[in-house]
């Protein structure tokens, strides 16, 4: 695609936003609170999804676009967006009391598809990063090598476990090797037995003469016809079913001649983006420095004449010199603001005054705010971080962009006068600095002169001090300050510590999107997530908020999450695609691995102080812990007694409580068996709990014909995907990789051309597992209900929330309760 295909896309966001997107959320601010929750509710979730498909259109511009200053924009902006989507998403799982939202009806009225409803991950969160992760890659890989551990290889497939055999084992193979051998004697023998008989009826039948061949000949005529007519026909049937749109082309899935184009112009436009960027850094060095040469000496010289004529207008006004403004309060900055002499003399004493007020103020405006949320109560939405960045943002494409002619710059480089303007104003703060200095000292010596001349005794200049209020935090004590975090890091990768994630992304995390889910919940039912919903969780609380520094300090913060669900809904996977899809670095807290490692007290102390510290340093990063439920045990099993599995109980939730904002650090647990854990605790130390359901029915047909096509197999008709898809129900993603592995052996993908694929094949593989049974579901959503959302989900269904909104009455004596 072309420039202009992209700015118009980026236009189209532009308007989006700015007329529609923008609008709606400054009215919804000066409505008055809404009683009505499901209205409230429907009202988040239209805009969720308008902000969702502008961040989509954003994204492909960001990553398309070539010119440098128009990509800073909307860098900007697409920061502001993706920042303004999680407020919404946490202000939905607050008001709707449920991780998972179901919008068919506002996607159905916008004319839009559940692809459309896909949040992308942008491309930018890898490819802005990737000297650092190549760098750190190779350190990593050297690190390993010295400790003789090989590389593993980047692939899918999961390596064979190999044991060592008994004596039973051995001679039970040894018995199947040596029964085969004497089959296969057997049935070369036979063979050669049944070859020389038809050798010799063959010899007979020629001796027969001229109607036996004449005979033999029509037979495989008819043989032949019938075979030809057969093709054909299937052939013709194929052809009817595609082009009644029932059956896909079989090239359909082949990546066709102007896909191939499309994708090679993507990557010939990243490369332009590149040395574009490269061009615009080096631009900005030589315009700033001929600048700093060139207009520097006029604006420190017009700044001292102004500065100079502002102490003689004081000092005709009032009869003193001024006190010089302060470094911290904008220095010569407040000279020039459209003041008289006497009203910046009185600025000062306002200013005091004003933090006075303010002080004494804050508990009236804290009553004010309570009087009011008592006469209004109601929902309303949240103040957010990022509407200012989103207003700003609009406002310079309007200014600068929108109507700006660029006839003249076909080839989409950088602009110098947008260079110069930028730069002259922050040239012109450097200079002030220097100036202010310098005045100051001058008007030192001016006060000097005029205290000389009346005979008075010189005073020295007074200089106000700011007083800071408040006690100083006490810093956290550095175990490893005299050491590096390269050090730190080969300390850590040494002791299996920090791991190597594998190399799965999220969109092979394979699911379908749920089609029943408002239905659903409109009869009073909660439907079960489907895995791509789980996939739309998963990027806004993890890989969102870890890409981008921005907005893990302004969006709502969320410091750890667990996955719970049955073996083989992917746990793992999801936390392995989390830290390729950021780049993120992943640190193994599991009580399996860290069992032996740094004993004692202070080793514990030593060692989450280096993971957390090296986390920090080398972020983003995901702190996975593996049976999360084995920290928070009720009480420890005899089997794991030797692991000490509660070591990290206490230490881990004080750690936890030091990250803030912007560290770029995000705990992942991930648990089997949550329901053997402590509630309490466990939910205390996991602010975000997601139960992963077993793949649906949509998802299982999506599953299986791409893990047959990818393990080799091909789709016929004779594989009815549908009823396999069917009988898999209660199987999980793990159970039918098995099971596709196991059929789709070496052996096996020689035949698929003369014996198809059937769905009977996979039913046998899939009776020797262990399904996920009713019970075990039952247990997981039982304990989910234990869970703080699941407690208040289940409050919500019974009517006694709705109950105390209405009468303002959640305690005794009629308070509230609640957070303070």
């Amino acid at each position: 695609m072309s420039h202009s295909t992209f700015h118009k896309q980026w236009a189209d966001a532009q308007k989006e936003l700015d007329y529609n997107l923008l609008p709606d959320e400054a009215s919804a601010q000066s409505l008055r609170p809404e009683r009505d929750r499901v209205v409230f509710v429907q009202r988040l979730a239209t805009l969720f999804v308008g902000y969702v498909q502008v961040f989509r259109q954003l994204e492909e511009t960001y990553d398309q676009v070539v010119h440098p200053q128009k990509r800073r924009l909307i860098r900007d902006v697409l920061d502001g967006v993706m920042g303004r989507i999680l407020e919404l998403k946490s202000e939905m799982v607050e008001k709707e009391l449920s991780e998972y939202h179901y919008m068919d009806d506002v996607i159905q009225d916008l004319n839009l598809t559940p692809v459309d409803m896909e949040i992308p991950i942008p491309h930018y969160f890898l490819a802005e990063r990737r000297a650092a992760l190549q760098e750190r890659r190779k350190m990593l890989t050297a690190i390993l090598s010295t400790m003789g551990v090989e590389e593993r290889p980047k692939v899918d497939v999961q390596p064979a476990v190999l044991h060592p055999l008994n004596v039973d084992e051995a001679i039970r193979l040894l018995q199947v090797a040596e029964r085969a051998r004497q089959g296969r004697l057997r049935a070369k023998f036979m063979r050669e037995i049944h070859e020389a008989e038809e050798r010799q009826r063959k010899a007979k039948d020629l001796d027969r003469g001229p109607a036996a061949l004449n005979q033999a000949a029509v037979r495989v005529q008819k043989i032949w016809r019938g075979y030809q007519q057969r093709k054909k026909t299937r052939k013709e049937r194929e052809e009817e079913m595609i082009f009644l749109g029932m059956v896909l082309d079989p090239d359909h899935c082949r990546p066709s001649a102007s896909i191939l184009a499309a994708k090679a112009n993507e990557a010939r436009r990243r490369r332009k983006q590149e040395e574009y960027q490269e061009d615009f850094q080096k631009a900005i060095v030589s315009v700033t420095g001929k600048l700093r040469d060139i207009e520097g000496p006029d604006m420190r010289e017009s700044m001292k004449d102004q500065i100079r004529q502002w102490f003689i207008e004081c000092y005709d006004a009032t009869g003193t010199f001024p006190d010089y403004p302060e470094e911290e309060d904008g220095g010569s900055a407040l000279i020039f603001s459209e003041k008289n002499p006497q009203e910046l003399l009185e600025t000062g004493s306002k200013v005091d005054e004003e933090t006075n007020r303010n002080s004494k103020g804050k508990d009236v405006k804290k009553d004010t705010a309570k009087k009011e949320e008592d006469l209004e109560s109601g929902l309303k939405m949240a103040p957010s971080a990022f509407l200012a960045d989103l207003e700003a943002g609009c406002k310079i494409y309007a200014d600068f962009w929108q109507n700006r002619n660029e006839s003249s710059n076909f080839s989409q480089r950088h602009e110098v006068d947008l260079i110069k303007e930028e730069k002259r104003k922050e040239i012109e703060a450097e200079i002030r600095l220097q100036v202010d200095e310098l005045m100051r000292q001058e008007l030192a010596t001016w006060k000097l002169a005029l205290e000389k001349g009346k005979g008075g005794k010189a005073k020295g200049a007074s200089k106000k001090k700011k007083q800071k209020n408040g006690k100083k935090k006490k810093k956290e004590k550095d175990l490893t300050a005299d050491r590096t975090a390269e050090s730190l890091y080969q300390e850590l990768v040494e002791q299996g510590l920090v791991k190597e994630p594998e190399n799965v992304r999220l969109e092979q995390y394979l699911g379908d999107y749920s089609y029943l889910g408002t239905t659903l919940r409109q009869t009073d039912i909660e439907p079960m997530p489907s895995l791509s919903d789980l996939r739309q969780v998963i990027t806004l609380y993890a890989i969102l908020p870890l890409g981008c520094q921005k907005i893990h300090e302004k969006a709502p913060l969320v410091k750890a999450i667990l996955l719970a669900g049955p073996s083989g809904v992917g746990k793992k996977m999801l936390v392995h695609a989390i830290c390729q899809e950021t780049g993120a670095t992943l640190f193994d807290l599991s009580p399996v691995n860290v069992v032996g490692k740094y004993p004692g007290r202070s080793g514990l102390q030593m060692m989450l102080h280096m993971v957390f510290k090296v986390a920090k340093l080398m972020a983003p990063s995901v702190i996975w812990i593996g049976d999360a439920e084995k920290m928070f045990y009720k009480k420890v099993p005899k089997e794991d007694k030797e692991l000490d599995p509660t070591r990290l109980k206490k230490d881990l939730p004080k750690m936890l409580k030091n990250m803030k904002g912007g560290d770029c650090v995000l705990i992942i647990g991930t648990s089997q068996f949550p329901f053997n854990a402590d509630v309490k605790s466990f939910c205390k130390l996991y602010s975000k709990i997601i139960l992963i359901p077993r793949p649906d029915y949509a998802s299982r047909y999506v599953m299986w014909r791409q893990l047959i096509e990818k393990n080799g197999g091909e789709m016929t008709s004779a594989l009815d995907l549908s009823s396999l898809a069917k009988i898999s129900d209660g199987y999980t993603q793990g159970h039918m990789v098995q099971a596709v592995r196991a059929v789709l052996s070496d052996a096996r993908r020689q035949q698929l051309a003369k014996r198809p694929l059937t769905a009977a094949e996979f039913v046998a593989p899939l009776a020797k597992m262990e399904p996920v049974f009713k019970d075990e579901e039952e247990a997981f959503k039982n304990w989910y209900a234990k869970t703080p959302l699941g407690k208040k989900r289940a409050k919500a269904a019974s009517g006694k929330e709705t109950e105390e909104e209405a009468t303002g009455k959640g305690g005794k004596d009629g308070k509230k309760k609640g957070k303070k």
